[in-house]
């Protein structure tokens, strides 16, 4: 079947209609003419497949990555670099405006640094003797010898590991580096009895969450900020896009030079840290013990004084503060309950930060605030390069009830 390919919609699928059904199809950019098999036909929608191309868009580019085909990490990786940004700016506005009522505006241009080799932290599976990635749409995994996205020392790894994986049995590797690729980590689980060769590439070797080489953890860098970074916590995969995300988030506190910040879903505490200079008092709050034991680790390593961490859920203790200046939000892709939204509310803090991964929830929430809270601007910053994905700041004022 021939179809034209209307735009993309927010997880970087094109759009066609038949017979007044919308139909869903990956790898199709707008404008394209494609010839499709339907590969799921249900009440409410259609996915297809492209059996070939008739017409291409100018903004198509001969993807690089040799997984493209069964990988579905970059499903992006089909789109012009700058073209990505713009979708995604575009994709931003559309969703806080369905959700959120806030005006286009207010949002502005896309924050993006490098498109391959930022992150700093891959997983990977093992069966059947290959470790990789799992095929889109499938457990199945396939072998994989390198990652475009991953830093040039994870790959150094996974290549020595990839052999281990011959002889070994291995059921998950973690590979993690320091921004500035100076130490490395890795955390597996299985049976591996042979691991000599990796003793001279790694600082830190986990095996079935047994310490054999190093202390569990390495150190990494933001700015003049130094962080523990364990296994299980935590932590940007992007090394360049969070430092200016964090440079965000430190002029607002400059500019509004609170007294108190409250830091709620802080995780290893790297945000209230990075600003811990700038205020008195900083309170950071998160349920996972590992990233507390690391938040108050990094507390020590930054001589940070003026920091206090609580290991608890947010919306237990949220009840508890008062006297807040800023309070700044981080959560899951679930975004906040009604019980923190309402208690930031009663907090009154003058400022409102609320960095989110999830443009929905974040337009959800913002709609829930915005009888207390005016919405200033919002930065979409591109944490995950030729992927759909894209990370929000907001700062938000306190609107003059009185």
């Amino acid at each position: 079947m021939k179809v034209e390919i209307e735009k993309l919609d927010h997880f970087g699928r094109g759009i066609t209609y038949i017979d007044g059904k919308v139909c869903f199809v990956e790898k199709a950019l707008p404008g394209e003419i494609v010839k499709i098999k339907i590969i799921k036909d249900s009440k409410k929608y259609l996915l297809g497949k492209v059996v070939d191309y008739y017409k291409l868009a100018e903004d198509r580019v001969e993807e690089v990555c040799r997984y493209s085909d069964i990988c579905g990490g970059c499903n992006l990786s089909h789109l012009d670099f700058k073209e990505e940004n713009n979708y995604k700016c575009m994709k931003v506005k559309e969703i806080l405006k369905k959700f959120g009522n806030v005006s286009s505006e207010k949002i502005l241009d896309v924050v993006s640094c490098n498109e391959y080799g930022y992150r700093n932290k891959v997983t990977l599976h093992g069966s059947n003797s290959r470790l990789g990635y799992c095929e889109s749409g499938s457990n199945s995994v396939f072998g994989t010898e390198s990652c475009l996205l991953a830093d040039d020392k994870i790959n150094e790894v996974m290549e020595v590991v990839k052999k281990l994986a011959y002889t070994e049995q291995i059921e998950e590797l973690l590979i993690r580096c320091s921004n500035d690729s100076s130490e490395v980590m890795v955390s597996l689980t299985g049976k591996v009895d042979d691991y000599s060769e990796l003793v001279n590439l790694v600082d830190t070797l986990i095996i079935n969450d047994e310490v054999i080489l190093g202390d569990g953890k390495i150190i990494s860098s933001i700015s003049d900020k130094k962080y523990y970074v364990s296994s299980k916590s935590f932590f940007q995969v992007n090394k360049e896009v969070t430092k200016l995300l964090y440079d965000e988030i430190l002029n607002v506190v400059k500019k509004n030079k609170p007294n108190k910040v409250l830091d709620l879903y802080c995780g290893t505490g790297t945000i209230g840290i990075y600003v811990s200079d700038y205020v008195n008092k900083v309170v950071g709050v998160d349920y996972s013990k590992s990233g507390i034991s690391d938040a108050n680790v990094n507390k020590e390593l930054n001589n940070c004084s003026n920091i206090e961490f609580i290991c608890d859920k947010v919306e237990n203790v949220i009840d508890s503060f008062d006297d807040i200046d800023l309070v700044i939000v981080d959560p899951p892709r679930a975004g906040l309950d009604n019980k923190t939204i309402d208690n930031i509310k009663r907090i009154g803090a003058d400022t409102l930060i609320y960095v989110s991964c999830d443009p929905a929830t974040l337009g959800r929430d913002l709609k829930l605030l915005e009888d207390e809270y005016e919405v200033l601007y919002v930065k979409p910053f591109n944490m995950f390069p030729r992927t759909y994905h894209i990370e929000n700041f907001v700062e938000l004022r306190r609107k003059n009830n009185g």
